[in-house]
């Protein structure tokens, strides 16, 4: 089978960073589909295991952590699929990605695709939709339907691919959505998913935020820099406030006051946790990509796919790896056909 693989961790920009390569087509374990992947989608975890160190992999790596596809096969454990379901899924870091013409996944790990999205549209949604789901209304105390009335929300780069499906999620269960982006184009992007305010990342967030005539929020998701807005977040935060991270910090982060005096809650979102550590609630990450596709499909979550590239291949992943560290994008970046 076709796949784009890795032997050697380059900058994108080294054509052998990312190569073609052909494999053998897998077999399903008991609880695996084996998927014919259809259209793929990029997001950060792909660049930051890609990064340049000396490793050298014996065999060629294939990355890629959000697929839609169809059902070749199932194994003897994987319940509620047969062949020719059209499925979509983020998959597990643990083994072999998305990039390629076939793919095992986990069944609990996959749902039935959204009847009103192509492959392309579906295979944006599901690494970004568990984690803002799991971040908002698992990690952090919110309800799903009504969580938000009457509670504000600060989402730091809400144009980006998590923060664009969390800022619908949060404004469909209430919350006065507070998106911060620093172009025209991505201050659009953030209002259209439901933002009812946007700010200026770039400028210090305290006097925008007054000037909306908020000296506090409930919540925030930093999506962006767990370091750069450490401290800001702590004078912003309301007192039993919570904050929502998602990226490493690249140092020490001081969790004591102004964070203990106000009893902030910190709540750090790892999607692959659950298939990574095969905890025994993994099948919940199927159950909330069948959530997120009845919303979709009733009209209340809209698609974030914002550029295609066709047809999945290095060239055109390195292109798209490319773009994502720009830290330019919005939306999703989505590849499409073989």
């Amino acid at each position: 089978m076709k796949a784009v693989a890795l032997t050697r961790y380059l900058p994108i920009d080294d054509p052998e960073s990312l190569v073609d390569v052909e494999l053998p087509k897998p077999a399903p374990g008991a609880h695996d589909l084996l998927v014919r992947v259809e259209a793929v989608s990029v997001n950060p975890v792909d660049t930051k295991i890609r990064a340049p160190r000396p490793q050298v992999e014996a065999q060629p790596k294939v990355l890629g952590y959000d697929a839609a596809g169809v059902v070749e096969a199932a194994g003897s454990e994987a319940q509620g699929f047969e062949p020719g379901d059209r499925v979509y899924y983020a998959g597990d870091v643990t083994r072999a990605g998305s990039n390629a013409e076939y793919q095992l996944v986990d069944a609990r790990l996959a749902a039935a695709m959204p009847r009103s999205l192509d492959f392309a549209d579906a295979a944006a949604l599901p690494l970004v939709a568990i984690t803002a789901w799991e971040l908002l209304f698992q990690r952090m105390p919110f309800d799903s339907e009504r969580g938000g009335v009457g509670k504000s929300l600060l989402v730091i780069a809400g144009a980006g691919g998590v923060g664009s499906i969390a800022t619908q999620l949060a404004h469909r269960a209430g919350f006065d959505v507070i998106a911060t982006a620093s172009r025209p184009e991505s201050t659009d992007w953030c209002r259209a998913m439901g933002a009812q305010h946007v700010v200026d990342h770039r400028e210090p967030l305290a006097p925008q935020l007054a000037a909306l005539g908020l000296t506090h929020v409930d919540a925030a998701l930093n999506l962006a820099d767990t370091d750069r807005y450490w401290d800001a977040l702590s004078e912003l935060l309301a007192p039993q406030g919570h904050v929502g991270l998602i990226v490493e910090p690249k140092g020490a982060l001081r969790i004591g006051d102004p964070y203990k005096a106000k009893c902030i809650g910190i709540h750090w979102e790892f999607m692959f946790a659950r298939p990574r550590f095969r905890t025994p609630d993994m099948a919940e990450q199927g159950r909330i990509l069948a959530r997120v596709a009845q919303l979709v499909d009733a009209g209340e979550l809209k698609g974030i796919r914002h550029d295609t590239l066709s047809p999945i291949s290095a060239a055109n992943l390195r292109e798209a790896h490319r773009r994502l560290e720009s830290g330019s994008g919005i939306g999703k970046l989505v590849l499409g056909g073989w």
